[in-house]
């Protein structure tokens, strides 16, 4: 069985006992999160919709941490110009406990 849940501008596949990293949400470590906007729930058939209004996925927070850098590089040739600059998203990871259809 799984779910597809939308959080954080993005969408994830998700079955029950999956470690995903999703974009940081304001939860402290061993809290439980509940994803309403749930898109599909597969058993044996695909249910989208209506059918899938009321269905919920229940997580539990594992740990917060920042991803590996990126490095943003900005380069205009003949000029002189360059600018280099690195990022680390932030993320939380959380643990799939229950898929409720």
């Amino acid at each position: 069985m799984y779910a597809i849940i939308a959080t954080g501008g993005k969408q994830y596949k998700v079955s029950e006992g999956d470690m995903i990293k999703i974009e940081k949400i304001n939860a402290e470590v061993d809290d439980t999160v509940t994803f309403d906007q749930v898109i599909a729930v597969s058993d044996e058939t695909l249910k989208v919709g209506e059918d899938v209004a009321n269905a919920t996925v229940t997580a539990t927070v594992v740990e917060h941490g920042k991803a590996k850098k990126v490095i943003v590089y900005k380069y205009k040739r003949k000029t002189g110009y360059h600018k280099k600059n690195g990022h680390r998203q932030a993320y939380t990871q959380v643990k799939i406990d229950k898929i409720n259809a």
